[in-house]
């Protein structure tokens, strides 16, 4: 009984075994890749969710996964990280750049040696990296911004724009984009006023924010880009005499903008999903890793619990739309 119990289990396992090696070899990635994140700062709280949704998918495909970076988000801070990856001979490197150049140079060097490279969140200059994961589209998410804040001010009024550092590829294509829907007709009694700068720093975004209430007595809205800026924007209007007469929106997750949404502070800002964008960025980076993918425009592969994704354009994947959250919805979203 017990020896045929044991060749019941053991054919159990290899089953088993067998199912998972067609798996892998189904997805056409290799074994033990080994794929190392760079997140702008390794603190962050968007961050560390985008960076936690690469672990995961990289566990899925049997990989070896590490987070590493600077606590600060300065031009070459990520560089020396990169220079020892390079070093460790890592397979794929998934960077979303504080700067669209400083880390150029050294990404280019790991591409020399075989490493491939992976921008998302915050691309570099196209011949830094292979692939750029873009959140969304960059013009649609600009765009977005200003037909959010327009309603919340009834289409007409002063806004500061409180963004990440000067240097930031994805805020200022943003901002970018904001501007130029900024030029249509339907915003001509709309008004920017200032570009302030929190440099991704919660007590720097404090202290901006303050700086534009005071320099701005007409401010009727602050529309912040970035997970940092939106909550310590809310933080201080929240017990400051603007609560109810400035609204603050943005870019923020669900859980950090809870219970500004809740207390009257924030009525609506957007987002994707940052956790799916890291496992999409992994999924990206191991395709390439194992020759799945060259990086061609019109090129697809298996991004797991995503799905089938194509490569456009200059080798940017995008995830897809963001969400607009507000007291109606953003209760059924945890991240």
């Amino acid at each position: 009984m017990f020896k045929s119990l044991r060749h019941t289990v053991t054919a159990a396992l290899c089953v088993a075994l067998v199912t998972i090696s067609c798996a892998a070899s189904a997805a056409g990635l290799k074994n033990g890749l080994k794929i190392a994140f760079v997140p702008k700062q390794i603190n962050n709280p968007y961050e560390v969710i985008a960076d936690d949704g690469g672990m995961a998918a990289i566990k899925e495909f049997s990989g070896v996964g590490k987070v590493v970076g600077p606590s600060d988000a300065g031009a070459s801070s990520q560089v020396q990280y990169i220079n020892t990856l390079i070093t460790q001979r890592q397979d794929a490197i998934v960077i979303a750049a504080n700067d669209a150049n400083a880390v150029v140079p050294y990404l280019k060097k790991a591409m020399s040696q075989g490493i491939k490279v992976v921008t998302f969140d915050s691309d570099t200059a196209p011949e830094g990296r292979q692939l750029f994961v873009n959140q969304a589209n960059a013009e649609g998410i600009g765009r977005g911004q200003i037909q959010l804040v327009s309603k919340l001010m009834g289409g007409e009024g002063e806004f500061a724009v409180l963004s990440a550092t000067p240097n930031a590829t994805n805020q200022n294509t943003w901002i970018k984009w904001m501007q130029e829907e900024l030029k249509k007709p339907e915003y001509s009694k709309i008004k920017l006023v200032k570009i302030a700068y929190g440099n991704d720093d919660d007590q720097k975004s404090f202290v901006e924010t303050q700086g534009l209430l005071q320099a701005y007595p007409n401010l009727k809205a602050i529309v912040a880009p970035t997970t940092v800026g939106i909550a310590a924007a809310a933080r201080y209007i929240s017990s400051s005499s603007s609560k109810g007469k400035v609204a603050v929106t943005g870019l923020g997750t669900p859980n950090q903008m809870r219970a500004f949404v809740k207390n009257g502070t924030v009525k609506a800002f957007q987002l994707w999903d940052p956790n799916q964008l890291g496992y999409l960025a992994a999924y990206a980076a191991a395709n390439l890793s194992s020759g799945a993918i060259s990086g061609k425009e019109g090129e697809s592969f298996d991004a797991g619990k995503l799905g089938k994704r194509t490569i456009g354009p200059q080798g940017e994947i995008i995830l897809g739309p963001p969400t607009t959250f507000d007291a109606s919805n953003i209760d059924n979203f945890n991240f």
